[in-house]
Protein backbone atom coordinates (compact mmCIF):
# COMPACT_ATOMS: atom_id res chain seq x y z
CA UNK A 1 0.00 0.00 0.00
CA UNK A 2 3.15 2.23 0.69
CA UNK A 3 6.64 2.45 -0.92
CA UNK A 4 9.70 1.88 1.01
CA UNK A 5 10.44 5.70 0.81
CA UNK A 6 7.17 7.11 1.99
CA UNK A 7 6.23 4.50 4.83
CA UNK A 8 8.34 4.89 8.19
CA UNK A 9 10.46 2.02 9.03
CA UNK A 10 9.43 2.09 13.06
CA UNK A 11 6.08 1.34 14.58
CA UNK A 12 6.26 4.46 16.80
CA UNK A 13 6.59 6.70 13.53
CA UNK A 14 3.60 4.83 12.00
CA UNK A 15 1.20 4.98 15.10
CA UNK A 16 2.18 8.39 14.81
CA UNK A 17 1.65 9.04 11.17
CA UNK A 18 -2.05 7.32 11.47
CA UNK A 19 -3.05 9.05 14.42
CA UNK A 20 -1.63 12.40 13.44
CA UNK A 21 -3.34 12.18 9.74
CA UNK A 22 -6.27 10.16 11.06
CA UNK A 23 -6.99 12.97 13.52
CA UNK A 24 -6.17 16.02 10.96
CA UNK A 25 -8.51 14.64 8.15
CA UNK A 26 -11.01 14.72 10.96
CA UNK A 27 -10.11 18.31 12.59
CA UNK A 28 -10.22 19.43 8.71
CA UNK A 29 -13.64 17.18 7.91
CA UNK A 30 -15.28 19.30 11.31
CA UNK A 31 -13.57 22.71 10.06
CA UNK A 32 -15.43 22.21 6.43
CA UNK A 33 -18.63 21.36 7.91
CA UNK A 34 -18.16 24.31 10.04
CA UNK A 35 -17.60 26.69 6.92
CA UNK A 36 -20.11 25.23 4.81
CA UNK A 37 -22.65 25.58 7.89
CA UNK A 38 -21.45 29.15 7.60
CA UNK A 39 -21.61 29.63 4.13
CA UNK A 40 -25.35 28.11 3.98
CA UNK A 41 -26.39 30.58 7.07
CA UNK A 42 -25.11 33.47 4.96
CA UNK A 43 -27.37 32.88 2.00
CA UNK A 44 -30.12 32.01 4.01
CA UNK A 45 -29.94 35.35 5.72
CA UNK A 46 -29.49 37.13 2.15
CA UNK A 47 -32.35 35.57 0.70
CA UNK A 48 -34.47 35.77 3.60
CA UNK A 49 -33.64 39.41 3.44
CA UNK A 50 -34.82 39.57 -0.51
CA UNK A 51 -37.87 37.66 0.43
CA UNK A 52 -39.02 39.40 3.40
CA UNK A 53 -37.63 43.34 2.43
CA UNK A 54 -37.84 43.45 -1.38
CA UNK A 55 -40.93 43.10 -1.17
CA UNK A 56 -42.10 45.93 1.52
CA UNK A 57 -39.20 48.40 -0.28
CA UNK A 58 -41.11 47.84 -3.70
CA UNK A 59 -44.59 48.10 -2.66
CA UNK A 60 -43.70 51.81 -0.87
CA UNK A 61 -41.72 52.55 -3.77
CA UNK A 62 -44.41 52.01 -6.08
CA UNK A 63 -46.96 54.19 -4.12
CA UNK A 64 -44.45 57.13 -3.94
CA UNK A 65 -44.66 59.93 -6.16
CA UNK A 66 -41.67 59.77 -8.24
CA UNK A 67 -40.16 62.97 -6.86
CA UNK A 68 -40.03 61.44 -3.11
CA UNK A 69 -38.33 57.49 -4.15
CA UNK A 70 -34.73 59.31 -4.35
CA UNK A 71 -35.04 59.94 -0.77
CA UNK A 72 -35.59 56.60 0.49
CA UNK A 73 -33.25 54.50 -1.40
CA UNK A 74 -30.85 54.33 1.14
CA UNK A 75 -32.89 54.00 4.08
CA UNK A 76 -33.69 50.69 1.76
CA UNK A 77 -30.65 49.42 1.07
CA UNK A 78 -28.84 46.49 2.89
CA UNK A 79 -25.48 45.16 3.02
CA UNK A 80 -26.22 43.12 -0.08
CA UNK A 81 -28.34 44.81 -2.09
CA UNK A 82 -29.66 48.43 -2.76
CA UNK A 83 -32.29 50.03 -4.99
CA UNK A 84 -31.65 52.09 -8.36
CA UNK A 85 -34.37 54.39 -10.12
CA UNK A 86 -33.51 53.99 -13.42
CA UNK A 87 -32.07 50.92 -15.82
CA UNK A 88 -29.07 50.41 -14.29
CA UNK A 89 -25.90 49.30 -15.75
CA UNK A 90 -25.65 46.96 -19.05
CA UNK A 91 -25.23 43.71 -18.51
CA UNK A 92 -25.49 40.12 -19.48
CA UNK A 93 -28.26 37.47 -18.84
CA UNK A 94 -27.86 35.37 -15.99
CA UNK A 95 -28.60 31.71 -16.49
CA UNK A 96 -26.49 30.53 -13.39
CA UNK A 97 -28.70 28.53 -10.46
CA UNK A 98 -27.71 31.48 -8.32
CA UNK A 99 -29.15 33.92 -10.16
CA UNK A 100 -32.71 31.81 -11.02
CA UNK A 101 -32.51 31.72 -7.02
CA UNK A 102 -32.33 34.97 -6.41
CA UNK A 103 -34.57 36.15 -9.20
CA UNK A 104 -37.32 33.36 -7.81
CA UNK A 105 -37.06 34.81 -4.51
CA UNK A 106 -37.82 38.44 -5.38
CA UNK A 107 -40.91 37.52 -7.78
CA UNK A 108 -42.05 35.03 -4.93
CA UNK A 109 -41.65 38.10 -2.33
CA UNK A 110 -43.55 40.60 -4.30
CA UNK A 111 -46.41 38.06 -5.92
CA UNK A 112 -45.27 38.01 -9.24
CA UNK A 113 -46.81 41.74 -10.35
CA UNK A 114 -43.74 43.04 -11.69
CA UNK A 115 -41.86 40.90 -14.47
CA UNK A 116 -38.31 40.80 -13.63
CA UNK A 117 -35.11 40.28 -15.30
CA UNK A 118 -31.78 39.25 -13.76
CA UNK A 119 -28.51 40.20 -15.41
CA UNK A 120 -24.70 39.72 -14.48
CA UNK A 121 -22.61 42.65 -14.35
CA UNK A 122 -19.10 41.98 -15.55
CA UNK A 123 -16.11 42.73 -13.51
CA UNK A 124 -14.14 41.03 -10.79
CA UNK A 125 -17.01 41.12 -8.25
CA UNK A 126 -20.13 38.47 -8.29
CA UNK A 127 -22.75 41.71 -8.85
CA UNK A 128 -26.26 40.70 -10.30
CA UNK A 129 -28.93 43.42 -10.86
CA UNK A 130 -32.53 42.75 -10.88
CA UNK A 131 -34.86 44.72 -13.42
CA UNK A 132 -38.53 45.65 -13.20
CA UNK A 133 -40.65 48.37 -14.09
CA UNK A 134 -43.10 50.03 -11.66
CA UNK A 135 -46.50 50.41 -11.99
CA UNK A 136 -46.26 53.78 -13.28
CA UNK A 137 -43.52 52.81 -15.80
CA UNK A 138 -41.10 54.55 -13.67
CA UNK A 139 -37.56 51.47 -14.56
CA UNK A 140 -36.00 50.24 -11.27
CA UNK A 141 -33.19 48.29 -10.79
CA UNK A 142 -32.06 46.15 -7.40
CA UNK A 143 -28.48 45.99 -8.00
CA UNK A 144 -27.52 42.56 -5.60
CA UNK A 145 -23.99 41.60 -4.52
CA UNK A 146 -24.14 37.87 -3.24
CA UNK A 147 -22.01 37.59 -0.10
CA UNK A 148 -20.17 34.46 0.68
CA UNK A 149 -18.99 32.95 3.92
CA UNK A 150 -19.34 35.34 6.62
CA UNK A 151 -15.54 37.22 7.12
CA UNK A 152 -13.47 35.32 10.20
CA UNK A 153 -12.14 36.64 12.84
CA UNK A 154 -8.41 37.92 12.81
CA UNK A 155 -7.85 35.50 16.16
CA UNK A 156 -9.23 32.48 14.55
CA UNK A 157 -5.82 31.29 12.71
CA UNK A 158 -3.96 31.57 15.40
CA UNK A 159 -6.25 29.23 17.64
CA UNK A 160 -6.42 26.84 14.44
CA UNK A 161 -2.15 26.67 14.80
CA UNK A 162 -2.58 26.34 18.49
CA UNK A 163 -5.02 23.43 17.99
CA UNK A 164 -2.97 21.75 15.35
CA UNK A 165 0.45 22.14 18.24
CA UNK A 166 -1.90 20.66 20.94
CA UNK A 167 -3.01 18.01 18.48
CA UNK A 168 0.29 17.08 17.41
CA UNK A 169 2.05 16.82 20.88
CA UNK A 170 -1.32 14.84 22.43
CA UNK A 171 -0.78 12.10 19.41
CA UNK A 172 3.19 11.98 20.26
CA UNK A 173 2.32 11.20 23.69
CA UNK A 174 -0.01 8.75 23.47
CA UNK A 175 2.40 7.28 20.79
CA UNK A 176 5.23 6.83 23.57
CA UNK A 177 2.84 5.97 25.89
CA UNK A 178 1.59 3.03 23.80
CA UNK A 179 5.16 2.33 22.43
CA UNK A 180 7.86 2.92 25.76
CA UNK A 181 6.31 -0.63 26.99
CA UNK A 182 6.57 -2.72 23.63
CA UNK A 183 10.57 -0.82 23.76
CA UNK A 184 11.21 -1.97 27.22
CA UNK A 185 10.62 -5.44 26.55
CA UNK A 186 12.45 -5.59 23.50
CA UNK A 187 15.04 -4.24 25.60
CA UNK A 188 14.64 -6.69 28.55
CA UNK A 189 14.50 -10.12 25.37
CA UNK A 190 17.69 -8.39 24.12
CA UNK A 191 19.64 -8.65 27.61
CA UNK A 192 17.85 -11.63 28.35
CA UNK A 193 20.53 -13.72 30.49
CA UNK A 194 19.01 -16.58 32.67
CA UNK A 195 22.65 -17.46 34.10
CA UNK A 196 22.40 -13.67 35.74
CA UNK A 197 20.33 -12.60 38.21
CA UNK A 198 19.13 -9.45 37.03
CA UNK A 199 16.61 -7.06 37.67
CA UNK A 200 13.15 -8.55 36.52
CA UNK A 201 10.99 -6.37 33.87
CA UNK A 202 8.60 -4.16 35.30
CA UNK A 203 5.00 -4.99 35.54
CA UNK A 204 3.47 -1.74 36.17
CA UNK A 205 1.40 0.31 33.70
CA UNK A 206 -1.76 -1.06 31.99
CA UNK A 207 -3.44 -3.99 32.51
CA UNK A 208 -2.38 -5.59 28.79
CA UNK A 209 1.08 -4.39 29.32
CA UNK A 210 1.58 -5.95 33.07
CA UNK A 211 -0.21 -8.82 31.91
CA UNK A 212 3.31 -9.24 28.96
CA UNK A 213 5.49 -8.36 31.38
CA UNK A 214 4.24 -11.06 33.99
CA UNK A 215 4.26 -13.41 30.62
CA UNK A 216 7.97 -12.80 30.27
CA UNK A 217 9.27 -12.55 33.70
CA UNK A 218 7.87 -16.23 33.95
CA UNK A 219 8.84 -17.08 30.73
CA UNK A 220 12.69 -16.17 31.47
CA UNK A 221 12.05 -17.84 35.21
CA UNK A 222 11.37 -21.12 32.97
CA UNK A 223 14.37 -20.67 30.82
CA UNK A 224 16.57 -20.66 33.90
CA UNK A 225 14.83 -23.16 35.53
CA UNK A 226 15.48 -25.62 32.49
CA UNK A 227 19.20 -24.55 32.18
CA UNK A 228 20.09 -25.26 35.69
CA UNK A 229 18.07 -28.52 35.36
CA UNK A 230 20.07 -29.63 32.28
CA UNK A 231 23.11 -28.32 34.15
CA UNK A 232 22.40 -30.60 37.50
CA UNK A 233 21.95 -33.10 34.98
CA UNK A 234 25.04 -33.21 33.12
CA UNK A 235 26.60 -32.78 36.68
CA UNK A 236 24.76 -35.48 38.26
CA UNK A 237 25.66 -38.19 35.03
CA UNK A 238 29.41 -36.97 35.30
CA UNK A 239 29.62 -37.70 38.75
CA UNK A 240 28.00 -40.71 38.54
CA UNK A 241 30.09 -42.26 36.19
CA UNK A 242 33.17 -41.33 37.83
CA UNK A 243 32.80 -44.41 40.51
CA UNK A 244 32.44 -46.89 37.53
CA UNK A 245 35.43 -45.50 35.39
CA UNK A 246 37.66 -46.13 38.26
CA UNK A 247 36.87 -49.46 38.91
CA UNK A 248 37.30 -50.06 35.01
CA UNK A 249 40.73 -48.58 35.30
CA UNK A 250 41.79 -50.53 38.16
CA UNK A 251 40.98 -53.71 36.58
CA UNK A 252 42.32 -52.52 33.56
CA UNK A 253 45.42 -51.58 35.27
CA UNK A 254 45.56 -55.27 37.17
CA UNK A 255 45.14 -57.17 33.40
CA UNK A 256 48.15 -58.27 31.74
CA UNK A 257 49.88 -56.36 29.49
CA UNK A 258 49.12 -55.97 25.40
CA UNK A 259 47.80 -53.92 22.74
CA UNK A 260 43.80 -54.56 24.20
CA UNK A 261 44.91 -53.30 27.40
CA UNK A 262 46.60 -50.19 26.45
CA UNK A 263 43.20 -49.09 23.87
CA UNK A 264 41.68 -50.19 26.87
CA UNK A 265 43.72 -47.86 29.28
CA UNK A 266 43.75 -45.19 27.20
CA UNK A 267 39.62 -44.83 26.17
CA UNK A 268 39.06 -45.28 29.65
CA UNK A 269 41.41 -42.39 29.87
CA UNK A 270 39.24 -40.33 27.74
CA UNK A 271 36.49 -40.81 28.95
CA UNK A 272 37.39 -39.75 32.12
CA UNK A 273 38.46 -36.76 31.23
CA UNK A 274 34.73 -36.09 29.73
CA UNK A 275 33.45 -36.50 33.09
CA UNK A 276 36.02 -34.03 34.95
CA UNK A 277 35.13 -31.69 31.75
CA UNK A 278 31.21 -32.38 32.30
CA UNK A 279 31.80 -31.14 36.12
CA UNK A 280 33.76 -28.60 35.04
CA UNK A 281 30.69 -26.97 32.92
CA UNK A 282 28.74 -27.63 35.60
CA UNK A 283 30.35 -26.03 38.18
CA UNK A 284 31.03 -23.06 35.82
CA UNK A 285 27.53 -22.62 35.35
CA UNK A 286 26.27 -22.13 38.70
CA UNK A 287 29.59 -21.74 40.27
CA UNK A 288 28.93 -18.16 42.54
CA UNK A 289 30.81 -19.12 45.15
CA UNK A 290 33.61 -17.09 44.46
CA UNK A 291 34.83 -13.67 45.69
CA UNK A 292 36.24 -11.06 43.72
CA UNK A 293 39.76 -10.33 44.17
CA UNK A 294 42.61 -7.67 43.49
CA UNK A 295 45.16 -9.12 41.52
CA UNK A 296 48.41 -7.84 40.43
CA UNK A 297 48.55 -8.56 36.59
CA UNK A 298 51.91 -9.06 35.84
CA UNK A 299 52.49 -11.31 38.61
CA UNK A 300 49.10 -13.47 37.40
CA UNK A 301 50.08 -13.94 34.23
CA UNK A 302 53.55 -14.78 34.44
CA UNK A 303 52.63 -17.70 37.85
CA UNK A 304 50.23 -19.44 34.51
CA UNK A 305 53.22 -19.00 31.78
CA UNK A 306 55.63 -20.64 34.53
CA UNK A 307 53.60 -23.34 35.61
CA UNK A 308 53.62 -24.41 31.81
CA UNK A 309 57.11 -23.93 31.25
CA UNK A 310 57.49 -25.91 34.53
CA UNK A 311 56.71 -28.94 32.29
CA UNK A 312 57.95 -28.21 28.99
CA UNK A 313 55.61 -26.30 27.30
CA UNK A 314 56.14 -23.34 24.72
CA UNK A 315 54.32 -20.72 26.73
CA UNK A 316 55.08 -17.03 26.67
CA UNK A 317 54.35 -13.71 27.82
CA UNK A 318 54.69 -10.54 24.59
CA UNK A 319 54.50 -7.19 25.68
CA UNK A 320 54.86 -5.81 28.79
CA UNK A 321 52.13 -6.74 31.43
CA UNK A 322 51.54 -3.87 34.04
CA UNK A 323 48.51 -2.87 36.20
CA UNK A 324 46.08 -4.39 38.36
CA UNK A 325 42.60 -6.06 37.99
CA UNK A 326 39.68 -6.62 40.24
CA UNK A 327 37.87 -9.66 39.16
CA UNK A 328 37.45 -13.96 40.46
CA UNK A 329 41.30 -14.77 40.08
CA UNK A 330 40.66 -18.60 40.29
CA UNK A 331 37.82 -18.32 37.38
CA UNK A 332 40.31 -15.91 35.66
CA UNK A 333 43.16 -18.54 35.73
CA UNK A 334 40.36 -21.17 34.42
CA UNK A 335 39.51 -19.25 31.72
CA UNK A 336 43.26 -18.53 30.72
CA UNK A 337 43.92 -22.25 31.20
CA UNK A 338 42.11 -23.64 28.71
CA UNK A 339 42.98 -20.88 26.22
CA UNK A 340 46.38 -21.77 26.82
CA UNK A 341 45.65 -25.71 26.31
CA UNK A 342 43.63 -25.67 23.05
CA UNK A 343 46.99 -23.52 21.83
CA UNK A 344 49.13 -25.93 23.06
CA UNK A 345 47.23 -29.01 21.33
CA UNK A 346 46.52 -27.49 17.66
CA UNK A 347 49.85 -25.32 17.54
CA UNK A 348 52.34 -26.65 19.75
CA UNK A 349 52.95 -23.00 21.26
CA UNK A 350 50.90 -19.87 23.06
CA UNK A 351 51.74 -16.51 23.74
CA UNK A 352 49.74 -14.22 26.10
CA UNK A 353 49.42 -10.94 25.82
CA UNK A 354 47.79 -8.00 27.83
CA UNK A 355 46.55 -4.49 26.96
CA UNK A 356 44.39 -1.90 27.21
CA UNK A 357 41.44 -1.02 25.55
CA UNK A 358 39.67 2.68 24.48
CA UNK A 359 37.76 2.44 27.12
CA UNK A 360 40.42 1.56 29.72
CA UNK A 361 39.27 -2.49 29.69
CA UNK A 362 42.05 -5.15 30.62
CA UNK A 363 42.01 -7.30 27.52
CA UNK A 364 44.12 -10.73 27.98
CA UNK A 365 44.90 -12.88 24.67
CA UNK A 366 45.94 -15.86 24.09
CA UNK A 367 46.92 -16.76 20.60
CA UNK A 368 48.79 -19.60 18.67
CA UNK A 369 49.79 -20.13 14.97
CA UNK A 370 47.88 -23.38 14.53
CA UNK A 371 45.29 -24.04 11.64
CA UNK A 372 42.88 -21.69 13.32
CA UNK A 373 39.03 -21.90 13.10
CA UNK A 374 36.74 -21.11 9.81
CA UNK A 375 34.77 -17.53 10.42
CA UNK A 376 31.63 -19.17 10.34
CA UNK A 377 32.28 -21.35 12.81
CA UNK A 378 33.79 -18.58 15.25
CA UNK A 379 30.22 -18.52 17.28
CA UNK A 380 29.60 -22.09 17.21
CA UNK A 381 33.11 -22.75 18.51
CA UNK A 382 31.83 -21.93 21.64
CA UNK A 383 29.03 -24.34 22.33
CA UNK A 384 29.14 -27.06 24.27
CA UNK A 385 30.38 -30.01 22.82
CA UNK A 386 31.26 -29.03 19.64
CA UNK A 387 34.20 -30.44 17.21
CA UNK A 388 35.53 -30.07 14.11
CA UNK A 389 35.81 -32.43 11.49
CA UNK A 390 39.92 -32.30 10.94
CA UNK A 391 42.31 -30.90 12.76
CA UNK A 392 40.81 -30.26 16.07
CA UNK A 393 38.56 -33.66 16.79
CA UNK A 394 38.74 -36.53 19.34
CA UNK A 395 42.01 -37.41 18.59
CA UNK A 396 43.96 -34.67 20.03
CA UNK A 397 42.11 -35.37 23.27
CA UNK A 398 39.66 -32.53 23.40
CA UNK A 399 36.10 -33.07 24.89
CA UNK A 400 34.30 -30.10 22.98
CA UNK A 401 33.63 -28.22 26.42
CA UNK A 402 37.05 -26.21 26.80
CA UNK A 403 35.78 -22.83 25.50
CA UNK A 404 32.01 -23.70 26.42
CA UNK A 405 33.21 -23.66 30.12
CA UNK A 406 35.77 -20.52 29.11
CA UNK A 407 32.62 -19.25 28.16
CA UNK A 408 30.35 -19.68 30.97
CA UNK A 409 32.95 -18.17 33.94
CA UNK A 410 33.72 -15.19 31.24
CA UNK A 411 29.56 -14.44 32.26
CA UNK A 412 30.06 -15.15 35.75
CA UNK A 413 33.50 -12.35 36.05
CA UNK A 414 31.58 -9.80 34.01
CA UNK A 415 33.49 -9.94 31.09
CA UNK A 416 32.96 -10.91 27.54
CA UNK A 417 35.13 -13.38 24.88
CA UNK A 418 36.00 -13.02 21.83
CA UNK A 419 37.82 -15.52 18.68
CA UNK A 420 38.77 -14.50 15.72
CA UNK A 421 41.79 -15.80 13.19
CA UNK A 422 45.25 -13.64 13.17
CA UNK A 423 46.46 -12.02 10.11
CA UNK A 424 48.89 -14.97 8.63
CA UNK A 425 47.68 -17.98 10.41
CA UNK A 426 46.32 -19.16 13.87
CA UNK A 427 43.81 -18.29 16.39
CA UNK A 428 43.43 -15.61 18.83
CA UNK A 429 41.10 -15.76 22.01
CA UNK A 430 40.24 -12.89 23.45
CA UNK A 431 38.92 -12.30 27.02
CA UNK A 432 37.97 -8.59 28.11
CA UNK A 433 37.63 -7.36 32.08
CA UNK A 434 35.50 -4.73 32.10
Amino acid sequence: MFSGLMWPSTLRSRIFLILLIGLALAYGLSFSVLYMERYMSAKAVMLGTLENDVATSIAVLDRLPPGERGGLLDRLGRGNYRFVLGPGLPGVPDTSSKGAEISGKIEEAIGHRFPIRIERIPGDVNRLQAHLTLSDGSPLTIDVTPKGVMPIAAWLPYVFIVQMALLILCTWFAVRQAIRPLGELAAAADALDPNKDGPALSEAGPSEVAHAARAFNKMRERIAHYLEERVQILAAISHDLQTPITRMRLRADMAEDSPEKDKLVHDLGEIQRLVQDGIAYARSAHGNGEKNARIDLASFIDSIAYDYQDTGKAVTVVGLVQGAAFTKPHALRRILSNFVDNALKFAGAAEISVERSAENDIVISVMDRGPGIPDDMLEAAMQPFFRLEQSRNRETGGTGLGLAIAQQLTAKIGGSLRLYNRAGGGLAAEVTIR
